[in-house]
C-alpha cells in the first residue's frame, strides 16, 4: 500500500509539472533579424523587414516586461492571461500581447506592427548589462564575425577582427565600433548603413556598404547646414575589406 501511494504521488507530481505552462522569463532576442543580416546584405533592409523590436526581457516574478528597439526601452506590467499567453500594459492604455510557441516568444501583430519572434540567446549578456546587449553581441558576431582582409586603404593586406563586444582589431585609427540600429544615427544616415568608429575618446560616424563577403567603409559627408541636424551621404571609399 505504501509503495502504491508513493507511486501515485510521484505520478501526480510529474503530471502536474507537465501540465504547467512554460515560463516566458529571461532574455529573448530577434533571431530572424540576425539570420537575415547573416546573409551579407544591407543591415538596414534586415532591420526594416524584421524590426522594430530587438530584444525582450521578461520577469514574471516582478510582473515586468521590457523591450529594446535599439534606441529606447519600453517597460510595462506583465499580466498573465490563459496558459502560454500574457499581456504587457504600458502607460497611455497601450499594450502588447506575448505568447510562447515551442521555443520562441511571439510578439503578436497589432495595429502598430507585424508579428515578431524571439529566441533565447546562445550567449546571454552578463548580469547588469544594458538591455539589448545580448542581441547586439549576437548580431555583431553573425554580421561581422570572422577575419577580414584590407584589400584597399590604409593598412592594406592587414587583417581586421570585429569582436562581438564592440572591440575592433587591425583597422588603423579605431579600437571600438558600433553598428547603427535605430534612433538619431539612423535618421541622420537615411537609407544608408552607418557605424561609429572610435579611438580613445575620439570617434566619428562612417557609412558602409555590405555585399556578401565585401565591406566598403566610406566617409560620411554631412550635407546639412551648420545649424541643422546632420544629414550624412556616402563620400570617398576609405577601406575595402574582404572576409576570408
Amino acid at each position: 500500500m505504501r509503495r502504491l501511494l508513493a507511486l501515485t504521488c510521484c505520478f501526480s507530481l510529474l503530471t502536474g509539472c507537465a501540465g504547467q505552462a512554460a515560463s516566458p522569463d529571461g532574455i529573448w532576442i530577434n533571431q530572424p533579424l540576425i539570420d537575415a543580416a547573416r546573409e551579407g546584405g544591407p543591415l538596414r533592409e534586415a532591420l526594416l523587414a524584421y524590426g522594430p523590436n530587438l530584444e525582450w526581457q521578461v520577469d514574471s516574478q516582478r510582473g515586468m516586461a521590457t523591450y529594446s528597439n535599439g534606441f529606447e526601452l519600453g517597460e510595462g506590467q506583465l499580466v498573465a492571461l490563459e496558459p502560454g499567453q500574457w499581456r504587457v500594459d504600458y502607460q497611455g492604455d497601450y499594450h502588447e500581447l506575448l505568447s510562447l510557441d515551442d521555443q520562441q516568444l511571439v510578439q503578436q501583430a497589432n495595429s502598430n506592427g507585424p508579428e515578431q519572434r524571439f529566441s533565447k540567446p546562445q550567449n546571454a549578456a552578463v548580469a547588469g548589462a544594458p538591455l539589448g546587449s545580448s542581441f547586439e553581441a549576437a548580431l555583431y558576431q553573425a554580421y561581422l564575425g570572422g577575419t577580414w582582409k584590407i584589400r584597399e586603404g590604409l593598412g592594406k593586406d592587414g587583417l581586421v577582427l570585429f569582436h562581438p563586444d564592440g572591440r575592433i582589431e587591425g583597422l588603423p585609427g579605431a579600437e571600438r565600433y558600433a553598428l547603427c540600429l535605430a534612433g538619431d544615427c539612423a535618421s541622420m544616415s537615411g537609407e544608408h548603413d552607418s557605424l561609429w568608429l572610435q579611438l580613445g575618446e575620439q570617434g566619428s560616424p562612417w557609412l558602409f556598404q555590405r555585399d556578401g563577403e565585401q565591406l566598403r567603409i566610406l566617409e560620411a559627408v554631412n550635407r546639412a547646414q551648420v545649424d541643422e541636424v546632420p544629414e550624412y551621404h556616402p563620400g570617398q571609399q576609405v577601406w575595402l575589406l574582404e572576409r576570408d
